[in-house]
């Protein structure tokens, strides 16, 4: 019998099934979404973003480059980078509604659970191939949707944010057609070329996930 070749959007949608988290799993996110966290939280997490997103960037631009052989692929990496500068961009209306300054913004020491994520992203793009990468990001980023539409909620109904505040949540929480047919034409070069390996896609997509939880874990604690 012959076996039905795997299509992008078969090993995208097993990804994001596998390795969603648990709905309880993220502390955090449901203590905003009753109002019970405390409002400082969202000076914290303002404050630890400002790292992560300029690292991840980085992250996705060295990803592209090293799948500049493979316009698809790189043309995924591209993307997330320039919406991780337009979330840096949204960013400041957080950091401003929140009181802080540039002086405490650079003052700010990142704590070690809320980098990892980060860290775990640059070592993707070091030693992943690629496409695996795609598969991986795609997955967690389907959790990290959910959470910052969650959290951009409980900002307006408990915490008395502007909308302008919450549009750094506001714009992870947008569902992206552009984003999605991206990461299709991305996977399936990655099968194409045979250098797609899914169990390492989910290896890495699993850890993503911890990492992303220890994020919102660190700073509930």
């Amino acid at each position: 019998m012959t076996r039905t070749a795997r299509t992008a959007p078969d090993v995208l949608a097993d990804a994001a099934r596998e390795l969603a988290p648990a709905d309880d799993a993220n502390p955090l996110v449901s203590l905003l979404a009753t109002g019970a966290a405390p409002r400082e939280v969202f000076a914290a997490l303002a404050l630890e973003q400002h790292h992560i997103i300029t690292g991840d960037r980085r992250s996705f631009l060295f990803l592209a480059e090293r799948a500049a052989a493979r316009p698809a692929e790189a043309a995924f990496f591209r993307f997330l980078a320039e919406g991780e500068t337009e979330a840096f961009r949204r960013l400041t209306a957080l950091t401003a509604a929140c009181g802080l300054d540039a002086t405490a913004v650079e003052a700010h020491e990142p704590r070690p659970g809320c980098q990892a994520y980060p860290a775990y992203a640059a070592w993707l793009a070091l030693g992943a191939e690629p496409s695996d990468a795609v598969v991986a990001l795609t997955a967690n980023f389907a959790a990290w949707s959910g959470y910052c539409g969650a959290v951009a909620q409980a900002m307006r109904r408990h915490y008395g944010f502007a909308d302008d505040a919450c549009s750094f949540f506001d714009f992870f929480a947008e569902p992206s057609p552009e984003a999605e047919s991206l990461a299709v034409a991305a996977v399936q070069s990655g099968l194409d070329s045979g250098l797609l390996t899914e169990r390492l896609a989910h290896r890495y997509g699993r850890l993503l996930q911890s990492y992303e939880l220890l994020f919102w874990r660190t700073l509930t604690a």
